[in-house]
């Protein structure tokens, strides 16, 4: 049997961004923006200092949603099915390729507490397919500390950094996208950061209506209204992402005890970690061929879902 620590096995329902925050009609003013932001950080804020049995699988589709967005800024054309792809059926110590490298960019994001330092940045720069002379990522890592100890709000905060990246590198958005929920984290004190803001940058909070929708490109005018609003819609769609998830592992934590193999534990942990498990994982205590059948067990008990819809090189998850 299964068991988790009662800490992590709440089934309370995750909370939702008041329906309020989304009811606004036309374009609200700058200082409703903030406001409505400020509401939905809210509500996301007990999410992110949390640690439901299923966060882990939560930060991982929220770090694959910002990389399929970043593929656009990347020049590339891979989806969200093909990045996982990438990932997953890389050999282990293999390099998944310049796409596989961004999704493993805003994965690091998810995983590692909201830290800085020079030698982090410019890993997570070469990731990102940029190249940083030691100099500047250290006057990067003395900005990014201003602009967390100026005190200003957090949307401002990420705001700010986005744009000052930009202005110190016009190539390198998708970095100042990363940067920008790294700060976000670090002035809301989040334990580690959500990948949110990539996931809209080419959404409608960053299109001017009255202008024939033209974009608002990072450190214009109207940029820190606009990540306020791009902030709103990323806390409802993660908190509605949430909710999705903790149903699902409900499900797969109610089947769990049913499971007679050796590694079933093993293969619990991971689906509720991770995005995507293969379905050719291979343990200490489990063999390709039990994980094979162990998978077309809890899919009959429909305790997960095959995520690549193939026959062979299959992918399942919550």
């Amino acid at each position: 049997m299964i068991r988790l620590d009662p800490a992590t096995a709440s089934s309370a329902a995750p909370p939702t961004v008041p329906s309020w925050v989304l009811a606004g009609g036309g374009g609200p003013s700058d200082a409703d923006a903030a406001f409505q932001a400020g509401a939905a950080l809210g509500a996301l804020d007990t999410l992110a200092r949390a640690q439901p049995a299923w966060a882990g699988a939560w930060r991982q589709r929220l770090a694959l949603k910002c990389a399929a967005a970043s593929m656009r800024l990347a020049g590339r054309a891979e989806d969200a099915a093909a990045l996982r792809d990438a990932w997953q059926l890389c050999p282990a110590g293999a390099d998944p390729g310049p796409a596989g490298a961004i999704l493993g960019a805003w994965r690091q994001l998810a995983l590692q507490p909201p830290a800085v330092s020079a030698d982090r940045l410019a890993k997570v720069a070469e990731l990102l397919g940029l190249h940083w002379d030691d100099e500047a990522l250290a006057d990067l890592c003395m900005q990014i500390e201003e602009v967390t100890a100026s005190q200003r709000p957090a949307p401002f905060a990420a705001a700010a950094i986005a744009a000052h990246v930009v202005a110190m590198r016009p190539d390198a958005e998708l970095f100042a996208w990363w940067l920008a929920d790294l700060v976000l984290a670090q002035s809301l004190r989040w334990p580690r950061p959500l990948p949110l803001l990539m996931a809209q940058a080419f959404g409608p909070a960053f299109r001017f209506e009255a202008d024939g929708g033209k974009c608002i490109r990072t450190g214009q005018k109207g940029f820190e209204r606009a990540v306020c609003l791009a902030l709103v819609q990323a806390a409802t769609e993660a908190c509605r992402l949430a909710a999705e998830l903790s149903r699902r592992a409900e499900k797969l934590l109610a089947v769990a005890p049913k499971l007679r193999a050796k590694g079933a534990g093993d293969v619990i942990f991971l689906l509720l970690n991770e995005d995507a498990v293969p379905g050719s994982l291979t343990t200490k205590n489990l063999s390709r061929f039990a994980a094979r059948r162990l998978f077309e067990r809890l899919q009959q008990l429909e305790g997960v879902r095959e995520l690549s819809g193939r026959t062979t090189f299959r992918l399942f998850g919550l």
